[in-house]
């Protein structure tokens, strides 16, 4: 978390609220109140207040938590503190409390400005629960329920009142909220769901835009907004349309480390491979579908199938909607069938699943809906079908917006969620980095990182790139980047003078298709940076500068299109690769019959044929065939590779040379460098060096493994391997301790394959 420097008077309640130290009681005395009587009228509620020696005590007295969460204490002595505070804190983290626990140690009411009736009564009924006097004001009330409801708010029995922004600023309503102010006081007020605020969020509420009319009205109450998700601009738009003095800013980490998540093309038969993945899951689960009528034809196939499942979107009455959402918290069916709007305020923490199968507006929205999963902090899975059909529909639904810049935006926040979808990087490096978030490394609990595709260093296509960026001015996207790369002879490029750049045309070499595929991951890895207003220019940053001055390398996965490339490259089939084919294909049919399944399940033919032309006699190398994921290398890997390396033995085929690469690589290391000096030379990480060493030990070149891992070692790991095999370093690796590295674990692996082949 972080926030602006305290003024000294929230230092002193900082002093005065802590444990040890003074009572809540003296705490809130600094601010000219009791809190004795803060709570209902009762004598009860009263002597226990006074008993209470730290926010810790009230925390479980009124929730039940023996601690808070990271964040929350410090937001709460801000509210305390009668501060404004902008809390974004994600699904799940806690938020609520953050307003809930200063009204109940404040004198007088806190409202609650909420947008939607299902999150005023859900929060209501949980606070009841607890025994706190909650209440909601609401359409669905009669005229005799809401004044009984005035009434003990007046009588100071009613500590928080959720109310919809429409009713607040409403005439009617106003003149009540005065008499509140005068008989019982105004605490705070607490903005809920804040982003409805800002033009720029994905869920804009026009109404939430006259919310500044309270800071006019009651400029000494404070105002608490509170949010779960946020881009940089929407917290801007919130600080300004609220007109939030010096606020305490509380971000919390949007990551959300129990979710999968994952991205599935959507196949021919797409309601089948739905079908299936429901079935693979246990526990309540979420679909989200595109249109009204996609959600009753999935509900009704679901139900047919034997799945409880029930639909939910605006098209239903207002009573069926509340009927088939409470069957579903209270757990009576498994599925809920939704539109978007079936969303906030859906208070169930253990929904286990969200499947969205069809492709969401943006990625703000799919990180809320997706988010809606594992809110318990329990293992939740994330799936998103991506079809191009879903593209044309949207693209349909933007052509019908009246405002020519909310088409621009729509369309840009659509071409994020088509590149988080294509995207190799990681997948929450992709969705932290929309919200101004930077993640590094592998987070191990997605699909690109749990099946990595093949991995390649780009620096320098990526200071190609980088460099053409700088030379148009950054004033463009990144199809004119691509055009003046590949020497395109559009009028565009020739308007700007751009033939004449030292770039233009230096990168004839790859696809627009690889270009494409490198600027998404540089975007994705925050190694650039690209306008949010809908044109998509792109702009250097400090790492941009990095990569061009050759302090930082850039390797980013590869995808199908890149290795197509490479299949073109590809010498025509020889004698020998049509041989091995066959013998792959029977190897293949084997396989298939032991598992009962086709032989294209195994392999698709375009694999066969790849294997046959590139004759990999490794695994890595056999891992980097297109269609070769990493289930398939634990599965079939060792039997196709042996299967190769028998043939060409056979065959007396030569060991394919090392790539040049590779060669760089070994010419320093028979300088005598180490791997530390290699990598600083080339540019690279030890570990890209390591692998270089291990691919050249297999194909017998000429690597002293002695010189690069202690003989007693290399003794511990070849044990290892006679126990538990050589297909996983991982599991070797948990084999023989931490203590050894995976960089040794994987040199000696290739020694003792060299040696065994």
């Amino acid at each position: 978390m972080r926030s602006p420097q305290l003024t000294p008077g929230d230092r002193i309640f900082r002093y005065t609220a802590c444990p040890n130290t003074r009572s809540v009681l003296d705490a809130s005395r600094l601010y000219s109140s009791a809190v004795g009587t803060i709570i209902a009228s009762s004598a009860q509620n009263q002597s226990i207040m006074y008993q209470l020696q730290s926010l810790e005590e009230a925390l479980k007295h009124f929730f039940g938590y023996d601690a808070f969460r990271p964040g929350q204490r410090q937001i709460v002595e801000e509210a305390l503190a009668q501060r404004d505070l902008l809390v974004i804190m994600p699904t799940g983290g806690g938020k609520s409390l953050c307003f809930q626990l200063p009204a109940l140690l404040k004198p007088g009411l806190t409202v609650v400005v909420s947008p939607l009736i299902a999150l005023m009564q859900d929060q209501v009924d949980a606070l009841v629960d607890n025994g706190i006097g909650a209440t909601f004001l609401n359409s669905t009330l009669s005229w005799d329920d809401v004044r009984s409801r005035e009434l003990a708010i007046l009588n100071g029995k009613i500590k928080l009142l959720y109310v919809a922004p429409e009713r607040l600023l409403g005439e009617k309503f106003l003149p009540f909220l005065e008499k509140v102010r005068a008989q019982i006081g105004i605490s705070a007020f607490a903005i809920d769901e804040a982003h409805c605020v800002s033009e720029w969020g994905h869920d804009f509420r026009p109404e939430y835009r006259q919310m500044k009319q309270l800071r006019q009205r009651y400029p000494d109450i404070p105002i608490l907004a509170l949010t779960a998700t946020a881009t940089k601009r929407v917290q801007q738009d919130i600080l300004e349309q609220l007109t939030l003095r010096q606020p305490g800013i509380h971000i919390a980490s949007f990551n959300r480390p129990n979710l999968y998540y994952e991205v599935q093309p959507k196949e021919r038969h797409s309601y089948n491979q739905l079908l299936k993945k429901i079935k693979s899951h246990k526990g309540s689960g979420i679909v989200y579908c595109l249109s009204r009528r996609a959600v009753d034809e999935v509900a009704f196939r679901l139900q047919k199938d034997g799945i409880d499942a029930l639909p939910y979107h605006a098209g239903m009455s207002d009573e069926a909607r509340a009927t088939n959402q409470t069957r579903f918290i209270r757990d009576d069916v498994q599925v809920m069938v939704a539109t978007i709007a079936f969303g906030m305020g859906i208070n169930k923490p253990d929904v286990r699943f969200v499947i969205h199968y069809d492709l969401p507006h943006n990625l703000e929205r799919y990180y809320q809906e997706s988010g809606r999963a594992g809110r318990d902090g329990e293992p939740a899975h994330c799936t998103l079908f991506f079809g191009a059909g879903n593209i044309r529909t949207i693209d349909y639904l933007i052509e019908q917006k009246p405002d020519p810049k909310e088409q621009r935006v729509a369309r840009q926040q659509l071409r994020q969620v088509i590149d988080y979808a294509e995207g190799t990087d990681c997948r929450r490096t992709i969705q932290l980095r929309y919200f101004g978030e930077r993640f590094k490394g592998n987070c191990g609990n997605c699909d690109n990182c749990r099946n990595p595709k093949p991995v390649e260093d780009w620096t320098i296509e990526a200071q190609k790139f980088l460099s053409c960026v700088a030379r148009c001015k950054e004033r463009f996207g990144m199809a004119h980047i691509i055009d003046v790369l590949r020497g395109s002879r559009k009028q565009k490029i020739e308007q700007y003078g751009h033939h004449l750049l030292s770039t233009y045309g230096i990168g004839k070499d790859r696809s627009a298709d690889d270009w494409k595929m490198l600027g998404r991951s540089l975007l994705h890895q925050g190694l650039l940076d690209e306008t949010t207003d809908g044109y998509r220019i792109l702009k250097l940053n400090k790492l941009s500068w990095e990569v061009l001055r050759s302090q930082r390398t850039v390797e980013i996965a590869i995808t199908q299109t890149a290795v197509a490339k490479a299949l073109a490259e590809i010498n025509p089939r020889s004698a020998e690769a049509e041989m091995l084919l066959e013998r792959l294909r029977k190897l293949r049919k084997q396989i298939a019959d032991a598992h009962s399944v086709a032989p294209y399940v195994v392999f698709a033919d375009s694999s066969l044929r790849l294997m046959a032309q590139q004759q990999p006699q490794t695994l890595e190398a056999f891992a980097k065939i297109s269609g070769v994921v990493t289930n398939k290398v634990n599965q079939y890997g060792d039997k196709f590779v042996s299967e190769i390396r028998a043939f060409c033995q056979e065959q007396k085929l030569p060991i394919p040379l090392p790539a040049n690469t590779h060669m760089v690589t070994l010419q320093y290391y028979q300088q005598g460098l180490s791997v530390e000096e290699i990598a600083q030379k080339r540019g690279f990480t030890p570990r890209t060096i390591v692998t270089h060493l291990s691919e050249l030990l297999e194909m017998k070149q000429p690597v002293d493994l002695n010189r690069l891992v202690v003989p007693e070692r290399q003794k511990i790991i070849l044990q290892g391997i006679q126990v538990v095999g050589e297909s996983s370093l991982k599991t070797l690796r948990e084999h023989v301790g931490e203590e050894y590295s995976y960089e040794e674990i994987q040199l000696v692996r290739a020694w003792w394959r060299k040696e065994k082949s």
